[in-house]
């Protein structure tokens, strides 16, 4: 039984950082990319970042790029986004993901199983 506890979230101004963090349970958690995924009300779950499971790959959204930081801990069985230069639009539920593959992916159905997930709200 793989389950994802998904911690860190909270409100922030623009301008400010947070670093989310993803607690795994189950085997393999090595074998697995991981990635997070962000919801606002309404809309699509959409892609931020995906690591590869040794760490040493990375991909992200263009939302994302330069100021948001994916890593993992294999040891720890964790998985970090650390947010920085947080914007309003940034404001949603991130969820952690963990795919089927070991390839890096952006599509949600390559995932199958998925944290509860965790707000972050950036005010201007």
């Amino acid at each position: 039984q793989v389950q994802l506890v998904e911690s860190g979230g909270g409100l922030v101004q623009a301008g400010d950082s947070l670093r989310l963090s993803c607690a795994a349970s189950g085997r393999s958690f090595s074998n697995n990319a991981m990635a997070w995924f962000r919801q606002t009300p309404g809309n699509e779950r959409e892609f931020v970042a995906a690591i590869s499971p040794s760490g040493l790959s990375t991909n992200y959204a263009d939302s994302a790029k330069g100021r948001f930081t994916i890593s993992r801990d294999n040891a720890k069985n964790e998985v970090y986004l650390q947010m920085d230069s947080l914007k309003p639009e940034d404001t949603a539920v991130y969820y952690c993901a963990r795919s089927r593959y070991s390839r890096l992916s952006t599509r949600g159905a390559d995932y199958l199983y998925w944290g509860q997930g965790t707000q972050v709200t950036v005010s201007s």
